[in-house]
């Protein structure tokens, strides 16, 4: 009863152990729950895919108007774009590949070294004689088994997570006794039971400990026992550990290193996403905003050419013209009707693409597929165009990019990792020591000579365990060299070689960087020049067409002069609209290119990977 005590403390111990260093912050995926001797075996629990919008997006909507600025499209659209959504898993499975990687392996199961179950002790009843006579041979005991061989680039990490394993054996057999000489009886009754047990604990160093306990028992009808029936307890703790290839907390810890850079480059990857899609949903806010811009000039257009056809009929009927003219009023007029609805039409299809891009169902909310988006914001150009030097925009982009980052622990990790296959070059050497205590009482048959030390039962065996009154140990030593170690050679070979390829992959991407930069900042003060010129081209338009118009109604102008005027204009304010729009798209541009989209507006990483924006949106009031 005492064994088995221990056992149950020893038990209840390790749990306690793995449990307390699994503690840690909590995650979307919560970890396994419950009683400490279940709980390892209690599966992850999982949110539901969230495929509702939030509130937010119908908040915003006010007699069928979704009335959108830019801050409040970029927060609909963390909450609810349905790519982020499909990303924030990305961070999550890399907490947990790293909780896996903190275990150990990648060997499956332990190491063999504990065949002690089913096996007649040595001096225990009458199969226990003769292997102690040399009658007979135990299979049954720690004998040399071959291992499976894992296929690895470098040494596989011991298992890390505490390992406790028991097999109890109960059996009654009875066997005929042709020979009854020693057993002296015609059949040999036994009841017997083994409870074998073991706990194993990797070391990252790159070895192993091992706790071995077997209690075996033993009631045979054989008169020749001494002790019957008896009991023959064992204890055996081993350490195996590795002295060169495989040793060291560097190389044995490489893919949890790996796992733990991985959880950031999990994050600058989702970070990534999200400044992509905040740039995307800005690109599709101003395209919207240019495409309403285009509609107003459009509209002003068709007003315009419908007041000159009317004043134009007028005069036909004052005579002040001729009928002829009629035709080239209501020909520009109707051209403006037909440009004014491609417009609008163009503003349905930029609408669409902006909602799909904010809703997390698409255009199935009948609702939102209904709403029509009124921008609040405009582009604003601002009065200087204040711009560091390239220098100090490269050095800003180097400490803000994603891809920066992720090339940083790309090359981290490939280095974290080459140390597996530089240790692969080392030989083999190993070395374990094993110390083994044994006891064995039982109960002394009557006529049989019988020392009093063995008399008792299992606490007098375990006494003599504790004691250490019977103990064996031993060292061994393995060493393997090889003659030609060509395949390691190899391996560490092309390992180093993708190492310097990707060093100088990041280098030509740097290089790319600094000329994506310079376009990029080339392209902004182009499109401000544009829309500079544009704005001026529009103004001198404007005074042209107002000459015309009074020409026109004083009779020294023709109707095509103001015709000409008033399409010359038209096309003046479109190139302005499109000049802006090309501008906020350049701003844009060069915000991404620089990584520094999320800060511009106010988006934060926690944000993205929450899925929810704590500031609030409200839609203008009635």
């Amino acid at each position: 009863m005492k064994l088995r005590k221990s056992f149950a403390l020893l038990i209840a111990w390790n749990l306690l152990v793995s449990q307390l260093g699994a503690q840690g912050p909590a995650q979307v995926v919560e970890k396994p729950a419950g009683p400490i001797g279940i709980r390892s075996y209690n599966p992850a629990r999982l949110p539901e895919v969230r495929l509702n919008n939030t509130d937010r997006l119908h908040s915003l909507i006010r007699g069928g108007k979704l009335y959108l600025t830019v801050q409040y499209a970029i927060a609909v659209a963390i909450e609810n774009n349905l790519d982020l959504e499909v990303d924030r898993y990305g961070p999550v499975s890399a907490e947990w590949n790293l909780r896996r990687q903190k275990a150990g392996g990648a060997l499956a199961g332990v190491t063999s070294g504990n065949g002690l179950t089913n096996q007649a002790t040595s001096g225990q009843g009458v199969e226990g004689s003769q292997v102690a006579a040399g009658l007979s041979q135990n299979n049954n005991g720690n004998g040399g088994g071959s291992a499976g061989t894992v296929s690895q680039l470098g040494p596989i990490t011991p298992n890390l997570d505490p390992v406790f394993q028991n097999t109890t054996f109960f059996a009654h057999s009875t066997s005929p006794q042709a020979n009854t000489t020693q057993s002296q009886v015609t059949a040999l009754v036994d009841t017997k039971h083994i409870i074998d047990s073991f706990v194993q604990q990797g070391l990252i160093t790159g070895g192993f400990v091992q706790i071995t306990a077997n209690e075996s028992y033993l009631k045979q009808n054989a008169p020749g026992n001494t002790l019957n029936p008896s009991v023959y307890p064992t204890v055996q703790i081993t350490v195996r550990h590795q002295f060169l290839q495989g040793f060291g907390i560097a190389v044995n810890r490489r893919f949890i290193t790996v796992a733990e850079k991985q959880v950031g480059a999990a994050r600058e990857t989702f970070r990534s996403q999200l400044l992509n899609t905040v740039a995307s949903v800005l690109n599709l806010y101003w395209s919207l905003v240019a495409a309403d811009d285009e509609v107003r000039v459009r509209r002003n257009a068709l007003d315009a050419a419908q007041k000159f056809l009317d004043d134009t009929k007028k005069q036909i009927a004052l005579g002040a013209v001729a009928r002829s003219d009629i035709y080239r009023a209501e020909a520009d007029q109707a051209t403006r009707g037909q440009d004014l609805a491609i417009a609008q039409v163009n503003v349905l299809q930029a609408e669409s693409l902006l909602k799909n891009s904010l809703s997390r169902n698409g255009m199935e909310d009948p609702v939102i597929e209904a709403a029509n988006v009124v921008p609040l914001d405009q582009i604003q150009v601002p009065a200087q165009e204040e711009l560091p030097g390239l220098r100090d925009l490269v050095a800003k982009a180097l400490k803000q990019r994603p891809d920066v980052a992720l090339a940083k622990i790309s090359n981290e990790t490939g280095e974290v990792q080459s140390l597996g296959t530089a240790n692969t070059l080392l030989p083999f050497l190993v070395g374990l020591y094993s110390t083994t205590d044994v006891g064995s009482a039982g109960t002394p048959v009557p006529g049989q000579a019988t020392d009093p030390f063995y008399a008792g039962g299992l606490g007098t065996a375990l006494g003599q365990v504790f004691r250490r009154n019977f103990y064996s140990q031993r060292e061994v030593v393995g060493f393997q060299i090889l003659f030609e170690n060509r395949k390691a050679q190899a391996d560490y070979a092309i390992d180093q070689l993708q190492l310097r390829q990707g060093n100088l992959i990041q280098r030509r991407n740097l290089n790319q960087i600094v000329v994506d930069i310079s376009n990029q900042t080339v392209a902004l003060r182009q499109a401000r020049s544009r829309y500079a010129q544009a704005v001026s081209s529009r103004s001198l338009q404007e005074q042209l067409l107002e000459k015309e118009q009074q020409l026109f109604s004083y009779g020294s102008a023709l109707i095509g002069d103001v015709v000409t005027a008033r399409a010359s204009l038209m096309t003046a304010q479109l190139a302005e609209a499109q000049a802006l729009a090309a501008y906020g798209r350049a701003r844009v541009a060069l915000d991404q290119v620089l990584g520094d989209t999320l800060e511009v507006n106010h988006v934060s990483l926690d944000e993205g990977l929450a899925g929810h924006v704590a500031r609030e949106s409200k839609a203008p009031e009635k």
